[in-house]
C-alpha cells in the first residue's frame, strides 16, 4: 500500500516516530498533544479506513514493509498513554489493533508478531478478536499465540490449525452457519480430512465464503489456492461447481489453479470438466 497520505500534521509526525521505533518522540508527542490517542487519521479504506494511531503499529496494511524491533515497546507506549487519557474507544482500538497484527504477514516476518499481540493481550485486547483474522490469512503461529492466551476453541480454529479430534467433537455439537464457515477454513488450509468430516455433516459445498472469510470465493477457489490436490479432490467428489466463478476476479476454480501455477490442481480441473478457462 502507498503512503496513505496522513493530513493531520501531528498525526504524520507520530506515524513517523512508530515507524522509525522513536519510544522517546512519540512519548513526547503523546504528552505534549493527549488527543492524539483518541484521533482517527482521516485517510486509508476498506478495513484500514481513518484508522487510530494504535493501528499503525501492525504495519498492515504494508507501506514500508517492515517494523521496527522495538515495536512492541511503542505499542505499549501509545497503550500507556491511551490509559491515562481514560481514552473511551480503548478496548475498540487494541482489539482492532490485535486483529492487524494477527493477520498481517509483516509483524511475522520481522519477528515482532508473538511481542504484540502480548501487548495487546496483556492491556486487555480480547485474544478471540485476533483468531479469525489470523486464520483467514493463514498466520497458523499466530492463531495458536493467541489461543495460548486464552482464545476459544472454535470449530472453525480446529479445523484451520489441524486438531481433527477436536473437529470432530465441535462438528457434530455445531449449527449450520459454523460449519459452512469452518468448510472455508478447511478449504483455504487444505485440510481434507476436516472436509470429509463437514460434506458428511451436510454443508453447502458450492456456497461462497462467509464474511470475513474471503466472501468473493467458494470453497473450492480456496482449496486450489491452498495447493492441496486432496482437498480439491474432496470437494470436486462432493459436486462443488467446476464453473461457479469469484465474485471479484470473475474466475473459475480452473482460472484460480492456472493464475496460481497450481499445474497438478489445473490438469486434474480439466479432466473433470472445468475447462472454461483461463479468463
Amino acid at each position: 500500500m502507498a503512503d496513505p497520505g496522513i493530513p493531520d500534521p501531528l498525526l504524520r509526525e507520530a506515524v513517523a516516530a512508530i515507524d522509525a521505533g522513536d519510544v522517546a518522540a512519540l512519548d513526547r508527542l503523546l504528552v505534549e498533544h493527549p488527543e492524539l490517542v483518541r484521533a482517527r487519521a482521516d485517510c486509508g479504506e476498506g478495513y484500514f479506513h481513518r484508522p487510530y494511531l494504535l493501528g499503525f503499529v501492525a504495519e498492515n496494511p504494508i507501506r514500508n514493509g517492515m517494523l521496527p524491533r522495538n515495536i512492541a515497546e511503542v505499542a505499549r507506549t501509545i497503550v500507556e498513554a491511551a490509559r491515562r487519557q481514560g481514552v473511551q474507544s480503548f478496548r475498540e482500538q487494541i482489539d482492532s489493533a490485535l486483529g492487524l497484527v494477527c493477520s498481517g504477514r509483516v509483524a511475522r516476518e520481522c519477528g515482532v508478531q508473538s511481542e504484540l499481540i502480548d501487548v495487546l493481550c496483556d492491556a486487555g485486547a480480547d485474544p478471540d478478536a485476533g483468531l479469525a483474522p489470523a486464520l483467514a490469512h493463514r498466520e497458523l503461529a499466530a492463531a495458536e499465540h493467541l489461543l495460548a492466551r486464552g482464545a476459544r476453541m472454535t470449530l472453525l480454529a480446529a479445523v484451520c490449525t489441524g486438531r481433527d479430534a477436536e473437529v470432530e467433537r465441535l462438528a457434530n455439537a455445531a449449527g449450520a452457519a459454523e460449519r459452512q464457515a469452518a468448510l472455508a477454513g478447511a478449504a483455504l488450509h487444505g485440510r481434507a480430512r476436516s472436509l470429509s468430516t463437514l460434506i458428511d455433516l451436510g454443508v453447502e459445498v458450492s456456497a461462497y465464503a462467509p464474511a470475513g472469510f474471503h466472501p468473493h470465493g467458494t470453497a473450492l477457489h480456496h482449496a486450489v489456492a491452498s495447493g492441496s490436490l486432496d482437498a480439491v479432490q474432496r470437494l470436486v467428489a462432493a459436486g462443488a461447481d467446476l464453473e461457479r466463478q469469484d465474485r471479484v476476479y470473475h474466475g473459475t476454480p480452473l482460472d484460480w489453479a492456472v493464475h496460481l501455477d497450481r499445474g497438478e490442481i489445473a490438469e486434474y480441473l480439466r479432466r473433470q470438466g472445468g475447462d472454461r478457462g483461463p479468463r
